[in-house]
């Protein structure tokens, strides 16, 4: 019997054309990347009681480093979802806020965070039996 490949030529259909609705792909998943980021949902949560400052953040979030903290915020500020307030005093004061943009986000955000802690449990157990499962 043989069972060797033969190489042929096969007429397909031109491919086609990229559909217009997912022409932003790219630029819907940089935002989620940002919004979906477990530190970016922390302070966006944080936030949407009204602003905070720098050390206050650092201490409602537990387990952020000083440098991730500034690198969520520097990001969620470029992408218009907070404002970084500077007051002129000695020393100065620093505040964060969610912008309009960042509060219409702030539901959806809350809903996450909620429906992870609700479900960390099962999602632990689920884990540890794939786990179990796979180990070899």
């Amino acid at each position: 019997m043989d069972t060797s490949l033969k190489l042929e030529h096969i007429d397909l259909p031109a491919s086609p054309r990229p559909n217009p609705d997912h022409a932003d792909c790219r630029g819907v998943a940089s935002v989620l990347s940002r919004v979906g980021d477990k530190w970016s949902v922390f302070v966006i949560m944080m936030l949407s009681d009204g602003p905070k400052r720098f050390n206050e953040l650092k201490r409602m979030i537990n387990g952020i480093s000083q440098r991730m903290l500034t690198l969520t915020l520097r990001g969620l500020e470029r992408d218009g979802l907070i404002t970084r307030t500077i007051f002129p005093t000695i020393p100065p004061r620093v505040d964060y806020e969610l912008t309009d943009l960042g509060r219409g986000l702030q539901q959806p955000v809350k809903a996450l965070g909620q429906w992870a802690i609700a479900h960390q449990e099962q999602i632990a157990a689920a884990r540890t039996r794939f786990d179990a499962r796979n180990e070899t």
